[in-house]
């Protein structure tokens, strides 16, 4: 049996965001330096995965909210954009490597998900092809930078679930998630508008089209906020805002292992 160690090479380096380790590293200490750390320690964090341009500013909002010396595993469940995928999927690789230094993929994690016969296997083509889960790589290096060493990475690739696989998958990682020293990244832009994405809702009484978009956003998020998965599937069956991440939110939201009691500890700990 081959010991060898494979690799994820940072396949959007260089075109969705700098391949300058230490350029990038400026970028990213820039960007963090201008936010408050106003929910630290997050149990969660959905930010965006455009390429850094657009979106590196958004995001460190919520990696600010990173604790460093609490967290030891970290969950990033990003959507699948190019292959069509009904369940979740892993990677086959051991390595995730960034601009600034390599991740570790924890083998222990995934060998207890592989066992519970819920997943598919992400060939590597598959995986280095998608960006939702490579776009967090760096801002994941960045804020564990110093507990780089301590710390391990579970990357989720989420298909398009139905309501019912969301709670499985929900219900899944609910133990996972009632571990402080676990952190769930999900990976999600909101709205896509426009003819290229087959979207147009516009509502005139928020006056310009994006202050619109921008209403149907917030009211989104404020469902998420509320930790409801039924009502949050309501919205988008209602709006059908095209939220690229919707599914990965799904299965967070149906953490069914969350008590009433530790409800307000979630509210205010995901960002």
């Amino acid at each position: 049996m081959s010991n060898r160690v494979v690799c994820r090479e940072a396949s959007h380096a260089g075109s969705w965001y700098t391949a300058s380790g230490p350029q990038l590293n400026a970028q990213l200490e820039g960007w963090l330096s201008q936010v408050q750390s106003t929910k630290r320690p997050a149990r969660a964090i959905i930010a965006p995965h455009a390429g850094y341009t657009y979106c590196g500013s958004c995001a460190a909002h919520a990696y600010k909210q990173v604790d460093p010396s609490i967290t030891r595993r970290i969950f990033i469940l990003g959507p699948s954009h190019h292959v069509p995928l009904s369940r979740c999927a892993l990677s086959s690789v051991d390595i995730y490597r960034t601009p600034l230094y390599d991740l570790r993929i924890d083998q222990k994690i995934y060998g207890e998900l592989w066992k519970t016969g819920m997943f598919e296997r992400m060939s590597l083509q598959t995986d280095e092809d998608e960006h939702s889960i490579e776009m967090h790589l760096p801002y994941t290096a960045k804020a564990m930078e110093s507990h780089k060493d301590e710390f391990t990475i579970i990357p989720v690739l989420v298909g398009a679930l139905s309501e019912s696989k969301e709670q499985e998958f929900g219900k899944l990682f609910s133990k996972y998630l009632a571990d402080p020293s676990n952190l769930f990244v999900v990976s999600s832009d909101f709205c896509h508008w426009g003819q290229r994405f087959r979207y147009s809702y516009y509502d005139e009484s928020q006056g310009e089209i994006y202050r619109s978009i921008e209403h149907l956003d917030k009211m989104g998020m404020s469902i998420i906020e509320q930790l409801d998965p039924v009502s949050f599937s309501n919205y988008l069956k209602k709006y059908h805002n095209t939220i690229c991440g919707r599914h990965p939110i799904g299965v967070l939201l149906n953490d069914n292992g969350r008590k009433e009691g530790r409800k307000e500890e979630w509210h205010q700990n995901i960002l």
